[in-house]
């Protein structure tokens, strides 16, 4: 499985994300969104090119229709997405741990720093794609990518 993970996109209506990120997601077989979309367009743009898993995150609508934790079978393996904000930690990776300390995950995604953050972790594989259009202290723009093939796991950050 080839798969995009995004996070911290932070798109108003009649926004986009850049064609950079496009071109890049046209390539993959599954999209998971880390939160605060802000635009729930985007998810329908990006069901377009491929099946997406998406959490909620702080900037993210009350009325918003997506679940704060998930959960999403890639072949073998578990991944937890969460976005990161809330729960017991002092750090983001912190808190995006601790909230699946039960749970048998493999790889953990979050957001919401808009950093990106790549760490194994008690053999689960901590995963912060950084942001495609708010980079903030970042120098610059990115987002990740995750190869699972036989239960093998390669994570890489796109930087632009």
């Amino acid at each position: 499985m080839h798969i995009a993970v995004l996070s911290d996109t932070h798109l108003r209506q009649g926004k986009s994300l850049p064609s950079f990120v496009w071109e890049h997601l046209t390539k993959v077989d599954m999209i998971l969104h880390a939160g605060d979309l802000t635009y729930m367009g985007l998810l329908e743009e990006l069901a377009c090119i491929a099946p997406v898993s998406a959490v909620k995150g702080n900037c993210d609508g009350w009325n918003v229709l997506l679940p704060n934790r998930d959960i999403i079978e890639c072949e073998t393996l578990k991944v937890g997405l969460i976005h990161g904000n809330a729960g017991k930690g002092k750090s983001t990776p912190e808190r995006a741990y601790s909230a699946f300390v039960d749970s048998k995950v493999n790889i953990i995604i979050f957001g919401h720093s808009h950093s990106p953050y790549m760490e194994w972790r008690n053999g689960i594989l901590m995963f912060n794609p950084g942001s495609p259009t708010d980079k903030r202290r970042e120098q610059h723009f990115s987002f990740g990518i995750i190869d699972i093939h036989q239960g093998q796991v390669q994570a890489k950050h796109v930087y632009f």
